[in-house]
């Protein structure tokens, strides 16, 4: 007879007067560190599955950058994501949708935290994981010059034109560089895109002006909730004018005219 099966032996035997008190006590001395770790294990993988089995891709991704609202509508994006999902009749079994408020490029607060918010930004939108990005004109207008969004004239209807239309933000092509120059490395002979003057409401003051965005700053489930209501009450100006709240559709999204039920479903101008 081997060791080991001599060691079995005994642990029958001494097993068998036990009470099952006396029993449960020594199966706990003697493995307890193989339990736990087999309980670890299992959660580990019950967990595993049940986060694969549920996983679902998003139908639909809005990011609202510099968004700031009061504390009591803190949740108010979880019914909007629940509400249009079953607005837009989006399948809840197979997608979900998420507008994201949680992304600050403001400068002066925390220059890392902002830097690391860009970076992130520019990887979704580079992989066309943003469907609609709303943001202050100042943002905005530094990703419609790197023609980051739709001409929203390309992909309306005449009625939705039409009835968008009053809600229209302009760039100017004009400006946009198009790498034939090389650039001046004088910081002094380079424009702040700042110090111009442009009302983009208006595109008969552009040379050729490109409707690339919805201003959202009134008239507006986002703009009733109060998100950037900071831009009006501390009277926000760019380029010479009051900035806006504007919301574009990046050319890396292949289904636009999700963000154009979403713009229904913000019942602009209703």
């Amino acid at each position: 007879m081997s060791v080991a099966s001599e060691i079995r032996e005994e642990q029958k035997k001494a097993l068998s007067t036990m009470s099952t008190k006396e029993k449960f006590a020594y199966f706990w001395d003697y493995y307890k560190i193989h339990t736990l770790a087999a309980i670890i294990i299992i959660v580990i993988a019950i967990s595993f599955i049940v986060q694969v089995a549920t996983n679902k891709d998003y139908a639909f991704y809005a990011v609202l950058v510099d968004a700031v609202t009061s504390e009591s509508n803190y949740d108010l994006t979880e019914t909007w994501n629940s509400e249009f999902l079953e607005y837009a009749q989006i399948d809840p079994d197979e997608y979900k949708v998420y507008i994201d408020t949680s992304l600050s490029l403001t400068e002066g607060v925390d220059m890392q935290y902002t830097i690391a918010n860009e970076q992130k930004l520019f990887a979704m939108l580079q992989a066309g994981n943003v469907s609609a990005l709303v943001s202050g004109t100042e943002s905005f207008e530094t990703y419609a010059q790197f023609q980051y969004f739709y001409d929203m004239e390309s992909i309306l209807s005449k009625e939705e034109a039409d009835k968008y239309r009053p809600y229209f933000y302009y760039t100017d092509a004009a400006t946009f560089d198009d790498g034939n120059d090389a650039p001046s490395l004088d910081p002094s002979e380079q424009e702040d895109p700042g110090t111009r003057i442009v009302n983009h409401r208006d595109p008969a003051s552009m040379e050729q002006p490109v409707a690339v965005g919805i201003i959202l700053t009134e008239d507006n489930k986002i703009a009733d909730a109060g998100y950037y209501t900071y831009l009006t009450v501390g009277e926000y100006q760019y380029q010479g004018y009051p900035s806006d709240a504007v919301l574009g559709i990046p050319l890396t999204n292949k289904e636009p005219a999700l963000v154009i039920r979403f713009l229904e479903y913000l019942q602009l101008g209703d």
